[in-house]
């Protein structure tokens, strides 16, 4: 019996475009922009300069904070510029430009790292010496959160029972996870593995949506005897978000401002627990990912190995290029994606697709306006009230938002603006308030 929560909406899949084609690996392009901020935390700085030259998977980026990621080449060859450039968040962030040479030589500590992680089985390292080749790696979450990996390992050790891989891919369009699992399945279940082992759990539940048939086929016949449980969800969105993909699979909630660490759980990505095996086992950083190049106005649909540092652009013209007028063009999925500007902007890694809409495509006509009929509470996976949220937020009533609507608990994404009938920018609004009363306050 598949597994779910209270709330959410069935948006069209759209998936069927890309979800059967074989990933293709793209040609890295003359060009490739490193942003000094791929992860959530503190900014990296440049270890590099203007004319230095520069390997495969060196280290280009770099933090001391507790909370960031190091930033790797993802080809060789010579630094052309360090300078502000644009940033998939809209803003403009500091960037290395590499000119990539095509000879793709690996960085001699890389070589070092790889020759010995071959020495020792991966499931025989201590969760010191894999919590420093994660971070040694720059691994983040990649199913969008970009929260650095070897940091929240670190934090949650000895304090979880639960491990679940969120392989649910609930987004419409987006295939990246489905064609990962179906195509590096056994690198992916050897880091939940080794994610186990670090974590001290005897074992970890992969929950994933019912209409992922290829992935659930082969999971079946590959999972005896790995201590990794089979969790089938039902297709719903957003059945990917962290605290409700926990909700369906243990039943808990997880409380108001709390993390899922405070009640025994960790949530990993099946593109991270990919890269872990990478990091662990193979002394690899994280310097590539799959990625869905899809929607209406795309030529030729498909699921897509890119460099990190790539422009979208290229990827729109590996995908054959617009087959319609684009109107609209979104890093991530259609319901919480980043809309863009321009294409020059780059894969990061927390970039797991590229959607084209065509003109007029979601665009309503007329005004807004609130017709009171509720939906917008029915389908909140939250079970918030968005369309009070909204009216107080008008009214400047930003404290009472938060202490009575609760709206910091809004993981915004976008079931309410989804189903209202009157076209009301619900999200929008939800945001601004947010915004407005700024960061939580430490007690």
């Amino acid at each position: 019996m598949p597994y779910s929560f209270k709330g959410g909406v069935h948006p069209p899949e759209n998936k069927k475009r890309s979800a059967f084609k074989p990933s293709e690996i793209l040609a890295a392009p003359e060009r490739l922009y490193f942003p000094m901020q791929m992860h959530v935390g503190a900014p990296c700085a440049p270890t590099v300069k203007k004319g230095d030259n520069v390997c495969v998977g060196q280290v280009i980026g770099f933090s001391d904070a507790p909370i960031s990621a190091l930033i790797h080449s993802s080809v060789s060859g010579t630094v052309a510029d360090i300078k502000e450039w644009d940033h998939p968040s809209g803003r403009k962030v500091m960037t290395v430009i590499i000119e990539n040479d095509n000879k793709f030589t690996v960085a001699p500590e890389v070589l070092e790292r790889e020759a010995k992680a071959k020495e020792k089985d991966p499931l025989d390292r201590t969760p010191e010496e894999v919590i420093e080749a994660i971070r040694l790696a720059g691994i983040v979450g990649m199913g969008g959160a970009g929260f650095p990996t070897a940091f929240k390992i670190r934090s949650v050790l000895g304090q979880i029972h639960t491990l679940i891989i969120n392989a649910a891919e609930c987004e419409p369009y987006i295939t990246a996870d489905n064609r990962l699992l179906v195509e590096r399945m056994d690198d992916a279940l050897l880091g939940i593995r080794i994610l186990m082992k670090t974590l001290g759990v005897s074992h970890a539940t992969l929950a994933i949506e019912s209409n992922k048939e290829e992935a659930i086929e082969m999971l079946r016949e590959r999972l005896d005897g790995t201590g990794i449980m089979l969790r089938i969800l039902r297709t719903k969105y957003p059945q990917g978000s962290e605290k409700h993909i926990i909700r369906a699979v243990t039943g808990r909630e997880v409380p108001p401002g709390k993390l899922p660490g405070d009640i025994g759980c960790a949530v990993f990505n099946p593109a991270s627990c990919a890269a872990i095996y990478d990091a662990v086992a193979k002394g690899l950083p994280l310097i590539s990912r799959f990625v869905t190049i899809s929607g209406s106005a795309i030529g030729n649909p498909q699921n897509l190995r890119v460099r990190i540092g790539t422009p979208i652009s290229c990827l729109i013209s590996a995908a054959g290029g617009y087959s319609l007028p684009p109107q609209r063009i979104i890093i991530g999925g259609p319901m919480m994606g980043t809309a863009q500007y321009t294409t020059e902007v780059l894969v990061l890694k927390t970039c797991n697709s590229v959607l084209v809409f065509g003109e007029n495509e979601g665009l309503h006509a007329g005004s807004a306006i609130c017709i009171r009929c509720g939906k917008c509470v029915s389908v909140c996976p939250m079970r918030l009230q968005p369309l009070y949220i909204r009216l107080y937020g008008e009214k400047g009533e930003y404290e009472y938002c938060e202490k009575k609507l609760n709206v910091r608990d809004c993981i915004e994404c976008g079931a309410c603006s989804y189903k209202c009938p009157g076209h009301l920018p619900l999200v929008q609004s939800i945001r601004f308030v947010k915004q407005r009363l700024g960061p939580v306050k430490k007690s």
